[in-house]
């Protein structure tokens, strides 16, 4: 009986042993509370999925409208702190060389929530969006951009706005020169033209002038003449 009692406590030992060794090994794997303390790759990895694997836990919690309004806000903060912190491990990851999920990753967690216009990346997840005043938080159309100051419209105002740098470049100027030549070369041709043109009706006018203008007198000789040549052709024949 004495010795069933002793095997009974030395398996009890044991087990209990055995959770405190459980539970050491818990303690020891919790994932620690700022990504930049974790500087291995594969951990990091495993701590951005163990984020994820709780986020969709809590999403498909989110979705049960039963809950009562506390428990979904309650809910709906813990998502959010969550993604957050899936962030802030993409970051890490990528810091340790890892691949850039803010890219290459799923967002099907992220796009299930809605961001309130102007809420700063707050989102609201399953029957939290149907919270009293979240529904009219979403109707309300989006807040009008900030105005620009004076000082913030000059801050981008520089030497290329104005384009006095456009010929650095150089493409500008071959073409400026080009067109340079096409426009001297047109306007020679027509300077050419317009003094042919002149020339030609300045000789027109000389041989005009050279030339006598007949008088009454000329005239009357001249009928007088043709008449007489018509007589002669018509009686000698």
């Amino acid at each position: 009986m004495a010795r069933n009692a002793e095997k009974a406590m030395t398996t009890l030992a044991r087990w209990r042993a055995a959770q405190s060794n459980d539970g050491f090994k818990k303690e020891q794997e919790r994932r620690p509370y700022l990504a930049s303390e974790c500087r291995d790759l594969k951990k990091a990895d495993k701590w951005r999925m163990q984020i994820i694997r709780e986020i969709a836990k809590k999403v498909a919690q989110i979705q049960n409208a039963g809950l009562g309004e506390f428990r979904i806000r309650d809910l709906n903060d813990e998502i959010n702190k969550l993604l957050r912190e899936k962030r802030h491990w993409e970051a890490q990851i990528k810091e340790l060389g890892g691949p850039d999920y803010s890219r290459v990753g799923p967002r099907m967690l992220d796009h299930e929530g809605r961001e309130v216009p102007g809420n700063r990346g707050y989102k609201y997840f399953g029957a939290a969006k149907e919270l009293p005043g979240v529904r009219e938080l979403f109707e309300q159309e989006p807040p009008p951009p900030p105005r620009k100051t004076r000082a913030e419209l000059m801050k981008d105002i520089d030497a290329d706005y104005y384009g006095y740098r456009d010929d650095d470049d150089g493409i500008l100027e071959p073409l400026e020169k080009k067109i340079g030549q096409e426009c001297r070369t047109t306007a020679i041709n027509e300077w050419v033209f317009q003094e042919n043109n002149e020339s030609e009706v300045e000789m027109e006018i000389e041989i005009t002038a050279q030339k006598s203008i007949p008088t009454q007198e000329d005239i009357q000789a001249a009928v007088l003449d043709k008449k007489k040549q018509e007589l002669l052709q018509k009686y000698v024949l």
